[in-house]
């Protein structure tokens, strides 16, 4: 595994599923990680918690990444406090799933609004931190929803694809700056997102993969570690897809 002593993480989503994962990775291989989460302060306590063992490089703050006005002093707080940040991981999202003849303007919103504006906002004031040591990476969590699609999910599928595109256009604009930006592409993991499944749609979506089987969340971690990895250098632009060969 890579070695991240030293290195600062910034992780969004980071309290649940496959964000808390990639917490636990990166801490595990000696980062300093700075967790988001929106809005469920008991589950951020509980893991917070569950890792006093790192609990003097683990940081866990609450923020709307669709807000900018709560970002922006976020990163203000992370300037001061760390002067730059090494990496940063755009995990947070949500699903409001609906047939699009039936979606409410909100639903559509929302989600658009969490992961692909917050996918922006975060990315705008890392990059600028980045600049200052021209060395970054930036990894964004999207889903092969985005390229295959499933009904009732326009508006996820619609975020996604977008994250995909900015990817692949904010990496040309920092490349020369030894910044990377890629995508990790997750397809049925097995975290709590799934629980809303019933029986018998966990036993269909299965037959769809060809592993027959879902994903582990420690998959996805070491797939980003080493796109975060000073040894992944020359890939940017990337999705790489962790989704057992839908």
């Amino acid at each position: 595994m890579q070695d991240f002593t030293g290195q600062k993480v910034v992780v969004t989503g980071a309290s649940r599923g496959i964000g808390k994962g990639i917490t636990l990775a990166f801490l595990k291989q000696g980062a300093t990680v700075i967790g988001v989460y929106g809005g469920n302060r008991e589950a951020a306590e509980a893991f917070q918690e569950e890792c006093s063992t790192y609990a003097d490089r683990l940081q866990l703050h609450q923020c709307d990444v669709s807000d900018m006005a709560q970002v922006e002093p976020f990163f203000e707080q992370l300037e001061k406090e760390f002067d730059t940040i090494d990496i940063l991981i755009n995990n947070a999202g949500i699903r409001r799933d609906k047939l699009l003849a039936l979606m409410d303007i909100e639903s559509w919103q929302q989600v658009i609004d969490v992961n692909l504006t917050g996918t922006f906002t975060m990315s705008q004031k890392a990059v600028l931190l980045m600049l200052k040591q021209k060395y970054g990476r930036i990894i964004n969590i999207t889903s092969p929803v985005a390229t295959m699609g499933i009904g009732g999910q326009t508006n996820y599928g619609a975020s996604k694809a977008g994250q995909i595109g900015l990817t692949r256009s904010l990496c040309k604009e920092i490349a020369r700056k030894k910044i990377t930006v890629n995508c990790v592409s997750p397809g049925f993991i097995d975290t709590e997102l799934l629980d809303d499944l019933s029986d018998e749609q966990v036993k269909a979506y299965k037959k769809t993969v060809p592993m027959r089987r879902f994903g582990k969340v420690e998959e996805v971690a070491a797939a980003v570690l080493f796109l975060a990895s000073k040894e992944a250098s020359y890939i940017t632009g990337s999705v790489l897809e962790i989704n057992g060969g839908l």
